[in-house]
């Protein structure tokens, strides 16, 4: 597109991705406004004429809002309508009465895994995080045993497991097979969910001592508070005084009261509840194994990988949830698209977010950047998955977005895919997801909802939070490069 050298490509392309960062973490823009105003540096150093620039911006853009953004659409009905008719706190009931103290925290990761399959990272927070206080006041247990399993379980399934947008948003940029992907990725979660959760969760009683009286847990604290910074609103150990003092309500008094302004006037069952969160993932896999042992082009293959696909099975989902979970709660038909409704307007940031993503990622390719980038690496000797890995890590820590990581990272290193089998390409998006979870700081919404949510100081969510985060990045990462050296 531009007749600028394989150098001053180079310079646009940290020129580009400088912009970025510093316009979100500098100028506090919004993440959109950032990925805009460094495509438009990069456009600009890499002497790309601004209409042919626009025209791939815009391409990029649509092509992965169309991709990925009916995904995070669907997605986010769907986890709305489990917190509204109840079956997410059925799950939770369910599970917690039938386990005892010890066996507890993994209670927590398995529920925070279950309810993170549907759900983004900060509704699942919102919805897990008052239950977590009320096991941990009912159990005596402390707040960090049963918090960070939870917290675990949410933060795997957001950067590892389709259909969450990082993962999926990866998929797209390097052009991996879901079904590959979607397998590795639970072989991944499951031994990093139990090391960062129920094994991490001790480590992090014993630095951050905090017992569950201590800690709101009607929300208020968060509610109040800018996510963005942590300085207003109502402190934890506050909300906590003023539950004490009698002038909260009940979790429990908290979910009736959620099922019935949506009108929901029962529980689901747990079968139901649970049928409702797994069937798209379960469509997803029967596809995987479908394209494993089917030859390409036969009817039952062509049928499989039809409802396999993220967006049909998602849409199905939905559908069936709108029955298992809505009709038996004692819903109408104007509450459930009520409630479906309601769950768009909370994801259409990270919508706009994922798609700009794609613009910025398209301009490095068109530009030749992203070429130049990929002969660069290649050269380097690294290993292609610990790159990936590395490249996450450098913008997560920079911008303190997840997503912002993933599909800045992607369409970085979407050149080296090109040399890799199906196996390894789902392995780089998995390396990817890995590296934009690394060490949340104070650029980090996420960091912020965590401390005000459990009553914390900084310090404190620093040695909790931020390293579960990292204890999940690296050992993710180190099960990545051992499932490259074994495919």
């Amino acid at each position: 597109m531009g007749n600028a050298s394989d150098p001053q490509l180079l310079v646009a392309a940290l020129a580009g991705i400088a912009t970025v960062v510093l316009t979100i973490v500098w100028a506090k823009f919004h993440p959109l406004f950032g990925l805009i105003s460094g495509t438009a540096v990069l456009a600009a150093v890499a002497l790309v004429p601004p209409a042919d620039a626009l025209d791939s911006f815009v391409a990029g853009l649509g092509s992965t809002f169309g991709s990925v953004g009916l995904l995070i659409a669907l997605g986010a009905m769907l986890g709305k309508l489990l917190a509204d008719s109840g079956g997410a706190n059925r799950i939770v009931d369910t599970i917690v009465d039938r386990v005892g103290p010890r066996t507890l925290p993994w209670a927590m990761a398995l529920i925070a895994a279950i309810i993170g399959l549907p759900m983004f990272f900060e509704i699942g927070v919102v919805i897990l995080v008052p239950i977590v206080v009320l096991v941990a006041r009912r159990t005596h247990s402390s707040l960090m045993l049963v918090g960070i399993p939870a917290l675990a379980g949410l933060s795997v399934l957001h950067g590892l497991v389709p259909p969450h947008p990082g993962p999926i948003t990866a998929i797209d940029f390097l052009g991996a097979d879901l079904g590959y992907t979607l397998i590795f990725g639970l072989i991944v979660a499951v031994p990093t969910l139990v090391v960062a959760g129920p094994l991490f969760g001790r480590v992090a009683d014993r630095w951050v001592p905090v017992h569950a009286d201590a800690v709101a847990s009607d929300g208020h604290a968060i509610h109040g508070a800018d996510e963005g910074d942590g300085t207003s609103g109502e402190s934890g150990g506050a909300a906590a005084e003023r539950q004490r003092s009698g002038d909260g309500g009940s979790e429990e008094d908290e979910a009736a009261a959620v099922r019935a302004a949506a009108g929901a006037t029962r529980q689901p069952t747990f079968a139901l509840a649970i049928l409702s969160i797994v069937l798209p993932v379960l469509l997803m896999l029967i596809r995987a194994v479908g394209e494993l042992t089917l030859s390409e082009g036969s009817g039952t293959r062509t049928f499989l990988d039809f409802i396999g696909e993220p967006s049909f099975a998602l849409f199905i989902g939905v559908l069936v949830a709108m029955v298992a979970v809505g009709k038996t709660s004692g819903m109408n038909r104007g509450q459930i698209n009520a409630s479906l409704g309601a769950g768009l307007p909370g994801v259409a940031s990270i919508m706009l977010i994922v798609a700009a993503g794609g613009g910025f990622k398209q301009v490095l390719s068109d530009s030749g950047v992203a070429d130049v980038i990929g002969e660069l690496a290649k050269g380097s000797g690294i290993n292609v998955l610990l790159l990936g890995w590395l490249v996450a890590v450098g913008i997560r820590l920079a911008t303190g977005s997840a997503t912002v990581a993933t599909v800045t990272a992607a369409g970085i290193v979407a050149p080296l895919g090109a040399g890799l089998d199906a196996q390894h390409l789902a392995l780089l998006v998995l390396a990817i997801g890995a590296g934009s979870l690394f060490f949340s700081h104070v650029n980090d919404a996420g960091f912020w909802l965590v401390k005000e949510y459990f009553g914390l100081t900084v310090w404190q969510t620093i040695k909790s939070w931020s390293v579960m985060e990292t204890v999940i990045s690296v050992v993710a990462l180190l099960l990545v490069l051992v499932l490259g050296a074994i495919v």
